[in-house]
C-alpha cells in the first residue's frame, strides 16, 4: 500500500534565525522522524522565515492554497506555535479540519478529529497568541525605554557606527564628515541632489555593502533629524532628543529642510552669470539682463530705446578685481584693530554669561513644560495627536536650546574669531575671489558691493559700508590710525561687534529685528554675508 502523501510546513521567525541558527533542521528532522513512523510520504516541504505573528505569510498562504485543492492529504508541522501565532490562521487551519484535511503536529499528540484534542489544540493556539501579544508589549516598552534615554534601538544611519545594546551610536570617522558635507553643500540650493550624489560618490561616500547610495538613500539621509540629534519614530510621528553627538546644527538642518520643500531654493540657470541682476540701468534703472552671445556674456537694458550701451561680463570682473586690490587693511591697521578687538572681549564674556544663565533657565522651563503635557495626555486633557504636535515643538525647541548653550560653552571665539575672519576677508579679498569658483565669486560679489550701476561701457561699484569705509582710509595720506582714522575703524568695529554679538547670543531676537528695524546698514547685510559665507573664507584662505 502507498504512503498517504503530505506536506511538510516549518518556520523560523527572522532571516537571521533562517541563516544562522538550527530550528530549521531541527524541526525538519522531527517531522521526518513523524512521518517515517506514520507510515507518511512527505510530497513537498514548505520552509518560511516570517513571524507567524503578523497576517500575510506567503509560504503559508501558498500551502494553504494547496491544501484546499486536493495535492496532499495533509500537512505536518513541528508545533502549534510553529502554525499559527495569531487566531486567524488558526481558525484557517481549523476550517481544513473541518473539510477533512489532516494537521499533525510532530511534538504534540493530538487527535483533532476529536472534541477533546480539538479543544487542547484551541487553548494551545490561544496562549500562543496571548505569548506573543505579550512579547510584543514588552518588545515596545524596551524600544520606547531606550529611545526616551536617547538612545535609538535600531541600526545606526551612515555616518554613525553602533557600538551594541544600550551604547550611543558614535560619529563614523569614514563618512561623518561626508554626511555633513551633504548637508552644507545641498542647503546652498545649488546642489540638485543626482550631481550632489556622485559628487558624494567621487569624495568617497558609500553605504554600509560599499557600494553608492542609491537617490532615494541620500533623500533619507537628508531627511533624518537623527545627525541634528533628534531621534524620530515615523510609526508613531513623535520626536525624542538623542544623546549622541550631532553631525550637524538644527540650523542647518532646518534650512536643508526648506530647501527640500522648495522654500529656500533659487531659480536654476542654465548659464551661471556673475552679475545676474546685480547692475543696474544708470539711465532709467532697471536692472541689465545677461545673455550669452559666440561664447561671451553681455549684459543688457531691456528697456528700448534706452541709451545705455551692452558691456561685457569680463570687462565688468575686471572692474571689481580692481576695486579688489584696494580693500585691504595697512599692517598698522590690523594690529590695531586686533588690539581693540581683545579689550573688548572681556565685555562679552561677561554677557556671554548671562545669556547662559538665561538660556538654562529656558531649558528647564521648557522640560518643565513637557512633563505637565505627558502628564495632560495621562489624565487624557488632550488627544493624542494633540500631544505629538506639541511635544514634537517643544523637542525641537529643546535641541535648539541646548545647541546654543553648547556653543557658549565651547566659546569657540565667538565674536573675536568673527572679527578675525572679517579682517581676513578683508585681508585676502583678492586671493579669496580668485580661488573661487562661480558659485562662489558670485557670493563674494554680493558680500562686497550694495549696488552696481552700468555707466556707459563701465560700470560704477558702490561697496558696502565696512568696505567703503576701508577704501576711503587708503585714499587718506598716510592710512594711519594715529592720522585721524582711529575713528572710523573704532566706529566700523563697535558696528561689527554688535552685530556679531547679537548674532551669538540672540540669535532670533537679531533676525526679528532685522526684519522690522531700518537699520541704515548696509554694514550688517554686509556683515550678515560674511557669516553666513565663513565657510568660503575657510575653505578658500587654506588653499
Amino acid at each position: 500500500m502507498a504512503p498517504k502523501p503530505y506536506y511538510s510546513y516549518i518556520r523560523v521567525s527572522t532571516i537571521r534565525q533562517g541563516q544562522t541558527g538550527t530550528s530549521l533542521d531541527e524541526q525538519r528532522e522531527a517531522i521526518r522522524r513523524y512521518a517515517d513512523h506514520c507510515g507518511f510520504a512527505i510530497v513537498q516541504e514548505f520552509e518560511e522565515k516570517e513571524t507567524a505573528a503578523k497576517l500575510g505569510r506567503p509560504v503559508f498562504e501558498q500551502m494553504l492554497k494547496g491544501l484546499k485543492q486536493g495535492k496532499s492529504r495533509g500537512v505536518i508541522i513541528h508545533k502549534i506555535d510553529r502554525s499559527a501565532r495569531n487566531l486567524k490562521d488558526w481558525a484557517n487551519l481549523g476550517e481544513l479540519i473541518d473539510q477533512g484535511i489532516e494537521v499533525h503536529f510532530a511534538n504534540e499528540s493530538l487527535d483533532l478529529q476529536s472534541r477533546g484534542g480539538r479543544l487542547s489544540a484551541d487553548i494551545q493556539a490561544v496562549v500562543a497568541a496571548d505569548y506573543i501579544r505579550n512579547l510584543r508589549e514588552e518588545t515596545k516598552k524596551g524600544f520606547y525605554g531606550r529611545v526616551r534615554q536617547g538612545l535609538y534601538p535600531r541600526s545606526a544611519p551612515i555616518g554613525y557606527l553602533d557600538n551594541g545594546k544600550g551604547n550611543v551610536k558614535t560619529p563614523d570617522p569614514a563618512r561623518a564628515q561626508l554626511i555633513k558635507q551633504a548637508f552644507e553643500l545641498y542647503s546652498t540650493g545649488q546642489w540638485p541632489m543626482n550631481r550632489l550624489l556622485n559628487h558624494l560618490y567621487e569624495l568617497g561616500l558609500r553605504n554600509r555593502s560599499g557600494t553608492k547610495v542609491t537617490l532615494n538613500g541620500l533623500a533619507t539621509i537628508l531627511h533624518n533629524p537623527f545627525y541634528a540629534g533628534l531621534i524620530y519614530i515615523k510609526i508613531k510621528g513623535e520626536l525624542f532628543t538623542g544623546a549622541h553627538q550631532p553631525l550637524i546644527s538644527k540650523k542647518l538642518f532646518d534650512r536643508v529642510q526648506d530647501v527640500l520643500s522648495g522654500k529656500a531654493v533659487e531659480k536654476r540657470l542654465r548659464h551661471l552669470m556673475l552679475f545676474r541682476k546685480l547692475i543696474r540701468c544708470g539711465s532709467c534703472g532697471s536692472m541689465l539682463i545677461g545673455e550669452k552671445q559666440k561664447g561671451n556674456i553681455y549684459y543688457r537694458c531691456h528697456i528700448q530705446d534706452c541709451p545705455q550701451k551692452t558691456i561685457r561680463e569680463d570687462i565688468v570682473e575686471e572692474t571689481f578685481i580692481s576695486t579688489l586690490l584696494r580693500i585691504r587693511f595697512t599692517e598698522q591697521e590690523n594690529r590695531y584693530l586686533r588690539q581693540k578687538t581683545k579689550e573688548q572681549y572681556q565685555e562679552y564674556i561677561q554677557e556671554k554669561d548671562s545669556r547662559k544663565q538665561t538660556l538654562r533657565l529656558q531649558l528647564d522651563q521648557l522640560q518643565d513644560r513637557l512633563a505637565k503635557l505627558t502628564d495632560a495626555l495621562i489624565d487624557g486633557l488632550l488627544e493624542k495627536d494633540v500631544y505629538l504636535v506639541r511635544k514634537n515643538k517643544l523637542v525641537s525647541e529643546e535641541q535648539t536650546i541646548k545647541e546654543r548653550l553648547n556653543n557658549l560653552d565651547a566659546d569657540h571665539g565667538g565674536v573675536t574669531k568673527k572679527i578675525e575672519q572679517f579682517l581676513e576677508l578683508v585681508n585676502n579679498a583678492y586671493s579669496s575671489y580668485k580661488l573661487a569658483n562661480e558659485v562662489e565669486k558670485r557670493e563674494l560679489i554680493k558680500i562686497i558691493t550694495s549696488n552696481l550701476v552700468a555707466n556707459g561701457k563701465s560700470v560704477i561699484f558702490k561697496l558696502n559700508i565696512p568696505f567703503e569705509i576701508i577704501t576711503k582710509c587708503m585714499e587718506l595720506p598716510g592710512g594711519s590710525p594715529q592720522r585721524g582714522e582711529d575713528r572710523t575703524l573704532l566706529a566700523l568695529l563697535s558696528q561689527l561687534t554688535e552685530y556679531f554679538k547679537d548674532h551669538e547670543l540672540y540669535p532670533e531676537e537679531a533676525e526679528s529685528r532685522k526684519e522690522k528695524v531700518p537699520l541704515d546698514q548696509a554694514i550688517l547685510q554686509g556683515a550678515r554675508k560674511i557669516t553666513n559665507q565663513s565657510h568660503l573664507f575657510e575653505r578658500t584662505t587654506s588653499a
